[in-house]
């Protein structure tokens, strides 16, 4: 079969995806449009008086109607309450804050310079595997600073840039929900995941936004690894036996028009070692004040798992690590001046995060009423019933979950979004099977990762085309999806496999948290 043909077929399907997708409303609609189906759905099991029995306890739970006189009011008295009690704004907020001073103050620009910039030519592809996977920690910004950067550098050492380019978005995209560090993509998923624990009668361990942490270090590591090799064996030789030209038809700037280079200054350079030594200082002081006899953040057993206040506190610790060398960075390259510019990058970091704190609104009222409704509870219940009466309890049904997500996030990229929808569902008919819910966010973390480099529904994806297009003027989406369909392909049977050998030998995936409910 010819290149063309299947280049032509591979644009028709990409093409055939974009019109079903561009049929999915806005987030915000999508939410109201759940939020009445559920509204209508449990007032009609209201009436006709639907209960829920729980599996292994003598509870009977009623479905409650938000069109009876009880749900009305039930409305009206907490609208405000289940949106400032949308448990992702407790933890995100903060930790946003804080990373948005490490951002705006031009430290973690600054560290990808530095990783890239001590990389040898052959280990620059492995570079750009490790700062794609970590770059979520600057969020989406991390798709419009990575990809340049690592091309410039790609060229710099005579290598093909759109390969740096390329692979770049590949790393930040397909491994988007992992990371070494806690991000603030942790706090989200905990918060939306603990709001739907409620209706179970035996939770599990608590979910902290550290519940995945060491899934996620190895994740990252070997994801890093998979994309530097790709870029290397892969994406790179193929880029050359098309054509693509390595010269760059322009010197224009990044997103928005403002200058990027690859190489960092002295200032910077010395900027970057004054932030490690406040940030070796300050872990010093928390490390002390955790680890001594009598800490107040130890439990009443002496530890810290599987809760404690130290992990109830991951969130101030998380804030202290970014905002003190972000500030130390800042003062040496003159970012921040003043103490004022430090609030100031709050509230940049807050714009960056309006269309979520928007969509919040309706997020937190939806997850609000499927819980009161009880109407989570009986498809928990109904569904776990199902999998059981087809003896599909077992790591089949993780996999099923995993094919689920993957192909939901072609159309519903927002992580959020489709965590929201997916464990209402999913965290409480897993654990009805068996199964802890950090774990189940754990699963999700595949599918909401692997496919989205590969949906033109990603805004992103017009952004890197336009990079494209300095060296390759006639790329269309189809080059891009097919270029990256290897990275989705890989990351996503790699990343399974790594949550297969963390369930066959029943490992932990975080501190205190694990892959059976006990007992």
């Amino acid at each position: 079969m010819s290149t063309s043909v299947t280049t032509t077929r591979t644009d028709r399907f990409l093409a055939q995806i974009e019109r079903v997708g561009n049929k999915l409303p806005e987030p915000f609609a999508l939410f109201l449009i759940l939020f009445g189906l559920v509204a209508l759905v449990s007032s009609v099991m209201a009436w006709a008086g639907v209960t829920v029995q729980m599996p292994d306890s003598d509870e009977v739970r009623q479905i409650n109607g938000l069109f009876t006189a009880e749900g009305l009011t039930w409305l009206t008295e907490n609208l405000g309450a289940n949106y400032i009690g949308f448990p992702p704004l407790v933890t995100v907020l903060p930790i946003l804050l804080a990373v948005g001073v490490a951002e705006k103050s031009g430290l973690l620009s600054g560290v990808i310079r530095a990783v890239f910039g001590s990389a040898p030519r052959w280990a620059l592809p492995y570079a750009v595997g490790v700062v794609g996977v970590a770059g979520n920690v600057m969020s989406d910004t991390a798709f419009v600073v990575i990809p340049p950067l690592a091309a410039m550098v790609f060229r710099a050492a005579g290598r093909h840039p759109v390969a740096g380019l390329l692979g770049g978005f590949a790393a930040a995209g397909a491994g988007y929900s992992t990371n070494f560090l806690v991000t603030s993509i942790d706090a989200l998923f905990a918060g939306i995941t603990d709001g739907v624990v409620g209706i179970l009668s035996d939770p599990g361990a608590p979910v902290t936004p550290v519940s995945n942490w060491w899934y996620n270090i190895v994740s990252a590591l070997f994801l890093a690894a998979v994309a530097g090799f790709l870029i290397d064996k892969v994406l790179e030789p193929r880029l050359v036996r098309q054509g693509v030209s390595v010269d760059r038809l322009d010197d224009g700037a990044h997103e928005g028009g403002d200058e990027l280079t690859a190489d960092s200054t002295p200032r910077e350079r010395r900027a970057l070692v004054v932030a490690l030594i406040a940030l070796a200082v300050t872990a010093a002081a928390l490390a002390a004040a955790v680890l001594v006899p009598g800490s107040p953040w130890r439990n009443e057993d002496g530890g810290y798992l599987p809760s404690s206040p130290l992990l109830d506190s991951i969130v101030f610790l998380v804030f202290t690590l970014f905002i003190v060398p972000g500030i130390a960075y800042g003062v040496v390259v003159r970012t921040i001046t003043t103490f004022e510019d430090v609030p100031k990058m709050f509230g940049q970091a807050l714009q960056d995060m309006l269309g979520f704190l928007v969509v919040a609104f309706i997020l937190g009222q939806f997850i609000a009423l499927f819980t009161w409704t009880e109407v989570g509870s009986w498809i928990a219940v109904a569904g776990a019933s199902f999998l059981e009466s087809i003896n599909m309890t077992g790591y089949g049904a993780i996999l099923g979950f995993l094919v689920l997500a993957s192909v939901l996030n072609l159309f519903i990229i927002s992580g959020s979004s489709l965590w929201t929808i997916m464990a209402a569902v999913f965290v409480p008919m897993f654990a009805l099977i068996g199964y802890e819910p950090a774990f189940t966010q754990a699963a999700f973390r595949v599918g909401d990762s692997a496919t989205q480099i590969i949906t033109p529904l990603n805004p992103y994806m017009v952004v890197l085309l336009a990079y494209l297009r300095r060296w390759e003027p006639e790329a269309g989406l189809g080059s891009v999806m097919a270029r990256l369909l290897p990275f989705t392909v890989c990351f996503w049977l790699v990343w399974a496999a790594i949550l297969t050998v963390f369930f066959v030998l029943d490992l932990p995936i975080g501190p205190g948290n694990g892959i059976f409910l006990e007992g």
